[in-house]
C-alpha cells in the first residue's frame, strides 16, 4: 500500500473495474460508520480492459460523472490495482532494525524479489509481526507493481481534479472491509474460512480468508459480459441495449431457458473450479463459507446454483446490511449496487487508518 501525503478531509475510495467506477465516502460514528456518499458510473466501452486503463481521459471523464453522481465534496481518494498487477513475496528481516533502516535494507535486497529494475516499480512493504519460532527476526510483507499500472491511476483520478493518497491492492482492500461483511457468516468469521467470489463484467475474483486473514487470491477472465454478448447475438441488440434488458427487463420468454439458465450454471462450474485451485495449493480442504460479490451477484438464484455445486453455504455480500445511512442515500439503489461495492468499500475505509 503506497501512501502520498497525510489525509487532509473526507476521502473517497474509488474502484476503478473494467465497466464501470464505483465511489464510497464514509464517515465515523460512535456507533460505527455511516454511508455519506455513493455512486456508480459506467465507463466507455474499452477504457479499461481486464482492469488496464487504456484511455485516461474517458476514466478521468468517469470519475468526475461518479463524483458529481455521489454529491462528495471529497478532493482526497484512494485507488487500488488488480491483484495480477502485483508481485508479493515475504521476507524475514532482522528484528532489531528501525523502520528507516528496515526501509533501507529491503530497498537493497528488493531486485532479488522483483523481476523488474526497481526504477520501474512501484515498491512497499508491510510489518506482518515476529518470524514463527525465531524471534529475532520479523516477516515483512514486500509489494511490487509496475509504475505505469499505480501512474495510470493516478493521471485519470488527476484528471477528475482528485488527488489520490492511497494506491491500494483490490485483495487488500477487500480484506481491510471483511469485518462489515461477516453479518451473515457463523461466528462472524472468527475461526472460519471463507471465500469472497467476486463475478464482475469481465472478471471473477476469489479471495480466501481463514480467521479474518486473506490466505488465497486468484483472478482469471470470466463474468457478466458474457451473459451480456450473448443476449446481443441472440436478439439482435446493440451492446449497450442488451446490457439494460438484461438489467431492467422485457426479454423474451426463451431468455431464461436459452440463456440464463446456462450462464448460471457455467458460473457455478467456475465457482467450484476455482475452489479446487485454492485446495490444491493449500493444505485447507474446506471453505466454510461463500460471499457471492460483483454485479452478477444480482441474478435471482445464483447464489443458491453455486451452494448446490459446490456444497458450501453461499450468500449475497452486503458491505451496507448494518451501517447507518446518510440522507443523500437512496437505499433500494445501495442495496441493488451493495454487492459490486466491496472494493470500493475498502478503499473508503483506508480513510480511518
Amino acid at each position: 500500500m503506497l501512501f502520498f501525503n497525510k489525509n487532509k478531509g473526507p476521502v473517497v475510495g474509488l474502484d476503478i473495474s473494467s465497466s464501470s467506477v464505483k465511489a464510497m465516502e464514509f464517515s465515523q460514528t460512535s456507533n460505527g460508520y455511516r454511508v455519506d456518499h455513493y455512486g456508480v458510473e459506467p465507463l466507455p466501452s474499452n477504457a479499461v480492459t481486464e482492469k488496464v486503463i487504456s484511455d485516461i481521459d474517458a476514466v478521468g471523464d468517469s470519475i468526475r460523472q461518479v463524483m458529481k453522481k455521489s454529491s462528495s465534496k471529497a478532493k482526497n481518494c484512494c485507488l487500488a490495482v488488480a491483484g495480477s498487477a502485483v508481485i508479493t513475496k515475504v521476507i524475514t528481516m532482522p528484528a532489531n532494525l528501525s523502520e528507516e533502516d528496515l526501509e533501507g535494507q529491503i530497498q537493497l535486497e528488493a531486485d532479488q524479489y522483483i523481476p523488474y529494475a526497481l526504477e520501474e516499480v512501484n515498491l512497499d512493504f508491510d510489518i506482518l509481526g515476529p518470524t514463527e519460532d525465531n524471534p529475532e527476526t520479523i516477516d515483512v510483507l514486500l509489494a511490487a507493481s509496475r509504475s505505469e499500472n499505480v501512474d495510470m491511476r493516478v493521471a485519470a483520478a488527476e484528471a477528475a481534479g482528485l488527488t489520490p493518497i492511497v494506491i491500494d491492492v483490490e485483495a487488500y482492500a477487500i480484506e481491510n472491509v471483511f469485518p462489515i461483511l461477516t453479518e451473515t457468516v457463523d461466528g462472524r468469521g472468527r475461526d472460519k474460512t471463507v471465500a469472497i467470489l467476486d463475478i464482475g463484467a469481465t472478471m471473477t475474483s476469489l479471495n480466501v480468508l481463514d480467521d479474518h486473514k486473506m490466505v488465497y487470491t486468484r483472478e482469471q477472465p470470466f463474468g457478466g459480459k458474457q451473459l451480456t454478448e450473448e443476449i446481443m447475438h441472440q436478439y439482435g441488440l446493440t451492446y449497450e441495449e442488451a446490457g439494460l434488458a438484461k438489467k431492467e427487463g422485457g426479454l423474451p420468454e426463451n431468455y431464461v431457458s436459452d440463456l440464463l439458465e446456462p450462464f448460471k450454471n457455467t458460473a457455478a462450474q467456475q465457482a467450484n473450479r476455482f475452489l479446487q485451485f485454492y485446495y490444491s495449493a493449500s493444505q485447507n480442504v474446506t471453505v466454510d463459507h461463500i460471499l457471492l460479490a460483483g454485479g452478477c451477484a444480482s441474478i435471482p438464484g445464483l447464489d443458491e446454483r453455486i451452494a448446490n455445486e459446490t456444497g458450501i453455504q453461499t450468500t449475497i455480500a452486503n458491505p451496507f446490511s448494518h451501517l447507518s445511512l446518510g440522507s443523500k442515500i437512496n437505499p433500494q439503489a445501495l442495496g441493488t449496487d451493495a454487492p459490486s461495492m466491496l472494493i470500493a468499500c475498502g478503499l473508503a475505509l483506508r480513510a480511518f487508518d
